[in-house]
């Protein structure tokens, strides 16, 4: 889905801008050229513009090395690290004797400083493509500030990669809902044995990630390392599933569980009406699209905040178990391995096979998602090849340590029947336990949901970023505001995708029969670092994960997609994998033909005016 003429295929982007577009974008445009660029190539007939936005007359400059994709020469290499521009931008025009000769002693020590700062690994300098760092920049991808002021900044930081990664996966299941591996393992014990293996593989599955993104430090987790191990298809086919349903109908879940929570402290006596609830939920996504639009900085704060908060909440539920046991309230924690009877003297029996015990893992992996959303903003990390693995390493196995606590701690004040029974465990939990204070639970629930539903939100955004700088979204997708620095399309079409699916309705069934799905990626991202320990054996990498855990993971991953179709086959699974291989039928005439619909450029043209946003470096590349 690129805009037209793929050899130029963001620079031709508005023709003949009118008085007013250029009063308005003129006011970013920066003649500032790339340092490293000795002999940059002239565009002939190209117009002052902004940041990124050229206007380009009929006759089309000679771009050299450029492949066509209509013509199906072969394309650049698939590494997606941020390379530097060497075109020169749009206001860059024939200077002066003085300001060359000051330009150019600028540009030389610019570069001895970027010298002197180089890593440099067996002995040879880094920043060519054959060693894979991804161009000049290196293996962390330098802030790409001195070469394009419209680029996304690093910003986030070790306290900020912890609260995304805390902060995403602790959302509203272990509050309302933590009862569903009790009903699909029969007893107590094999729940927490259920809840300490989803921990587990979780964190083994975070370390691989954390190995693939100190490798390739761009943006996209999964769609950026299945383009450097497989190429362009899977990559794309992942980029249409998470676009599309993965990442927007978990957006929509946990901002409808946030809304329910958030209504019924406003109800009396009955339960919100669903109007009310949809409508409140919408409110919730257009705010977290407003702080994640605004600043990457207001939004990290949020995250940091809103993460504390539920800790907070936490501790007090674990605070409140602990008097309970303390008094002596250990009857539920005994015989944990019996299984659970009913009030009415019927078992909750679980017959424990294989499929039953997939279903019961991906209950408590539901739980647990969010623990590669970090790899979805490398390009944001400060010092990725530290900070990614002291993140993974610091906030899954508190989610876990959380996710542990709490149980033992609603089993000291309820039995596994009532639990099972309760709509909400936390909010009863609260009226046993907190008296006049039992408002704090259902507080504490939608303090919990918001703050997920911004850090998945904060993520999805950065892989529409990421896919469509490739080429395999609409390219307006892959712009950055000017001023705010920030993916603001990407943003936007998440949100009007995720907002859809609230109206809809019919999320609970997307959930259930896309969740395997995800797997299936993460079995592939498995697939891709094996591949690349050997295609790529010599690469820089700054964290190296054991060779047992992307095997480990790899085959758990297998199991966890072909057991519940074996034990209990439906048409939903063909129609999941369906829609998967349907995006081959966009990918062959849109991204491998190169067909643009001519509306296409207009729209680009229009969104980046209406939304002050411009390509970044990379867009060029």
């Amino acid at each position: 889905m690129r805009s037209s003429c793929i050899s130029l295929r963001r620079v031709r982007t508005i023709q003949q801008p009118g008085l007013w577009e250029r009063a308005v974008l003129q006011k970013y445009s920066t003649p500032q050229p790339p340092p490293h660029c000795q002999t940059p190539v002239p565009h002939h007939g190209a117009e002052s513009g902004p940041q990124g936005i050229v206007s380009v007359s009929n006759q089309q400059p000679a771009v050299p090395e450029r492949a066509s994709v209509a013509s199906g020469e072969p394309q650049p290499s698939s590494n997606l690290r941020m390379r530097n521009n060497c075109w020169p931008k749009a206001g860059q025009e024939q200077e002066g004797p003085a300001s060359s000769f000051l330009q150019e002693q600028q540009q030389q020590q610019q570069q001895q400083q970027q010298q002197q700062q180089q890593p440099n690994f067996g002995g040879g300098p880094l920043g060519n493509d054959q060693d894979g760092s991804g161009g000049c920049r290196g293996l962390e991808g330098q802030d790409p500030e001195k070469d394009d002021p419209v680029h996304l900044k690093r910003r986030v930081g070790l306290v900020s990669g912890v609260a995304l990664i805390v902060g995403t996966m602790i959302g509203s299941g272990i509050f309302v809902s933590p009862s569903g591996l009790l009903v699909r393992t029969g007893s107590v014990g094999m729940s927490f044995i259920v809840w300490t293996g989803c921990g587990l593989l979780s964190l083994c599955g975070a370390l691989a990630y954390a190995e693939l993104g100190t490798m390739n430090t761009s943006s996209g987790a999964e769609y950026a390392y299945f383009m450097d191990a497989f190429g362009a298809p899977p990559a794309f086919l992942f980029s249409w599933v998470s676009t599309l349903v993965l990442k927007p109908s978990q957006m929509a879940i946990i901002c409808l569980s946030f809304a329910q929570y958030a209504a019924e402290a406003f109800a009396e006596e009955c339960d919100p009406p669903p109007q009310v609830v949809k409508l409140v939920a919408l409110l919730a996504i257009v705010l977290i699209l407003l702080v994640n639009c605004y600043s990457v900085n207001l939004a990290t704060g949020v995250q940091n905040a809103f993460t504390a908060g539920k800790l907070i909440a936490i501790l007090v539920i674990v605070a409140g178990g602990s008097y309970k046991l303390i008094q002596g309230n250990t009857q539920h924690l005994h015989q944990p391995f019996r299984n659970i009877e009913e009030s009415q003297g019927e078992t909750v029996k679980a017959v424990f096979n294989i499929g039953k015990l997939a279903t019961a893992f991906y209950t408590g992996l539901w739980a647990y998602d969010g623990w590669n959303n970090l790899n979805y903003v490398t390009e944001e990390i400060k010092d990725p090849s530290k900070n990614l693995p002291r993140s993974i390493m610091i906030g899954i196995p508190l989610v876990t340590l959380c996710y542990a606590l709490i149980n033992v701690s609603y089993l000291a004040v309820m039995s596994p029947i009532e639990m099972i029974d309760s709509e909400a465990v936390a909010v009863t939990f609260g009226n046993r336990i907190l008296g006049a204070m039992a408002w704090l639970m259902p507080l504490s629930v939608a303090v919990s949901t918001f703050g997920s539903a911004n850090g998945t939100l904060f993520a999805a955004g950065r892989l529409c970023f990421a896919a469509s700088r490739q080429g395999h979204l609409m390219d307006c997708l892959s712009y950055v505001h000017v001023r705010r620095f920030t993916p603001a399309p990407g943003l936007i079409f998440h949100s009007l995708v995720a907002g859809a699916m609230v109206l809809s309705g019919s999320i609970d069934s997307l959930i259930d029969f896309f969740s395997f799905t995800a797997w299936i990626f993460y079995g592939g991202a498995m697939l891709a670092l094996l591949v690349m320990r050997r295609t790529r054996p010599n690469h820089p990498r700054p964290y190296r994960c054991p060779l047992l855990i992307p095997v480990l993971v790899l085959l758990i991953s297998i199991y966890l997609i072909v057991a519940p179709i074996i034990e209990k086959p439906q048409i939903e699974y063909l129609y999941a994998a369906g829609f998967i291989a349907a995006g081959m039928l966009f990918y062959l005439p849109f991204v491998k033909y190169g067909y643009v619909p001519k509306f296409m450029e207009g729209v680009n043209a229009f969104l980046q005016v209406l939304l002050e946003v411009a390509p970044t470096a990379a867009a060029f590349d």
